[in-house]
């Protein structure tokens, strides 16, 4: 059993409370620019031949100077939601995938990786608390305090409007604000209920051992596979994608959601390795691990796949509203976007790629945080450019950015150590749970 050391949870008080306060200062010193200093501030970027459109709302209505002034207000009081809402988005998207992953396992009857059930069960109690937020943050928006949905301006899809966008017309039947509401709700119901569900059934079959029981177990793992499969695609377009509605990608739900797969690996591959280093969990070996980073492996390179499938497609057809969201990245966001692909590509090429590597603790728990923190930035990539535009190098967003950061990964780790506080960690009810403990990867 495990307990929850006080010196981690002072740890994760002190994040939530020390990012608490850094997005406070960052929250007030952005409500405290000024209409001039923002003036100041679009012309700065305009002085230096940046132009040219770099969201899709900039691309209809009135195209004057006053226009455009109130278009980049908006992306400037921005910068707390937007900060907040791409963190948020990705611990819940890790939470979901690490129970997605656990799932497959189920399905699978894999043997390998039942010594850290209990971790994966750990991890996806995050979802409930993580959802909390995004439905906080679902609220702000619908409710006009925010405005990081274009879409959610009543005068785009009004004929008579100056503003009118013909585009966001003919998508209204999905992009509305009720229909958009309900899903989020339902995402989160629906993914805090598969777990809530699994982790009940998984301590009903360790208390009665019963293979009917573990065929339930079966049974709700793989309908979780199913909700998540379409559940994630539609908060990809939802939550993300829809940020820039004149834009789409068929690529993006893989790439989003491959995105938080690599991360949930990642984020197993810490909280297992620090079980064992501190006597918790001595049945994970070397061999559990190699597995592990085979995955973490594995996952990087998809993620690589459908990032360059997208950017190549894109950009080779040069659409001008379809290149319109690489370019504004280009122009504004070039110390992020490409060079991501050093942290989330080329390290974990050239260190994972050795299989006799894959079994050195420091290295593949350097490499897993590596991860998470790359991830982390792709996220940023994804959000910040159709909410912020050009204006994010400055004092606030840094505060505000590493606040979100800071509180949720206190959240985070907080919320994930009470439960594997309260978890029993070997499932002695599972009939492969013998396998999983003489598991020797063969090469």
């Amino acid at each position: 059993m495990y307990s929850f050391s006080p010196k981690l949870k002072s740890t994760s008080i002190i994040l939530l409370v020390v990012g608490l306060v850094l997005f406070g200062i960052g929250f007030f010193m952005n409500k405290g620019i000024s209409t001039e200093k923002i003036e100041q501030m679009m012309e700065a970027v305009h002085a230096s031949g940046h132009t040219a459109p770099t969201h899709s709302s900039e691309m209809v209505g009135p195209q004057d100077h006053a226009a455009h002034l109130e278009h980049a207000t908006l992306q400037v009081h921005n910068q707390p939601l937007a900060s907040l809402h791409f963190v948020a988005v990705f611990f819940f998207g890790v939470s979901c995938a690490v129970l997605f992953f656990y799932c497959i396992q189920h399905a699978a009857h894999a043997g390998w990786p039942i010594i850290i059930t209990r971790v994966m069960e750990a991890i996806a109690s995050y979802i409930p608390w993580g959802g909390a937020i995004l439905i906080i943050l679902m609220i702000i928006n619908i409710t006009h305090n925010g405005h990081l949905f274009h879409w959610m301006d009543p005068e785009l899809t009004d004929p008579e409007s100056a503003h009118f966008d013909v585009i966001l017309f003919e998508k209204k039947r999905f992009l509305n604000i009720p229909f958009y509401a309900i899903r989020t709700i339902i995402y989160v119901a629906g993914a805090s209920f598969f777990a809530w569900k699994l982790k009940a059934q998984s301590k009903k079959v360790d208390e009665t051992k019963s293979k009917v029981d573990y065929q339930m177990l079966y049974r709700w793992a793989v309908g979780y596979i199913a909700f998540f499969g379409f559940a994630s695609a539609a908060w990809a377009w939802d939550w993300l994608m829809s940020i820039d509605p004149h834009w789409y990608s068929t690529m993006y739900i893989w790439y989003s959601m491959v995105s938080c797969l690599s991360s949930g690996i990642a984020v197993i591959i810490l909280l297992s390795v620090y079980l064992k280093k501190n006597g918790f969990l001595p049945q994970f070996n070397d061999n559990h691990l190699h597995d592990l980073g085979v995955f973490l492996f594995a996952t990087s390179m998809l993620w690589t796949y459908t990032w360059f499938a997208q950017f190549m497609l894109y950009w080779y057809a040069n659409v001008p509203e379809e290149v319109n969201y690489f370019f504004g990245r280009f122009q504004h966001y070039a110390p992020t976007f490409l060079p991501m692909l050093i942290i989330n590509f080329l390290l974990p090429l050239l260190v994972l790629v050795s299989s006799s590597i894959k079994r050195n603790y420091k290295v593949v728990t350097t490499m897993a945080v590596v991860v998470i923190l790359g991830h982390i930035l792709d996220y940023f990539n994804m959000v910040m450019p159709g909410t912020v535009g050009p204006y994010w190098k400055t004092p606030e967003v840094f505060l505000l950015i590493l606040g979100a950061v800071l509180f949720i990964a206190g959240l985070f780790m907080f919320t994930v150590m009470t439960a594997l506080s309260k978890l029993k960690l070997i499932p002695t009810g599972n009939p492969f749970l013998h396998e999983s403990e003489i598991y020797e990867y063969p090469f």
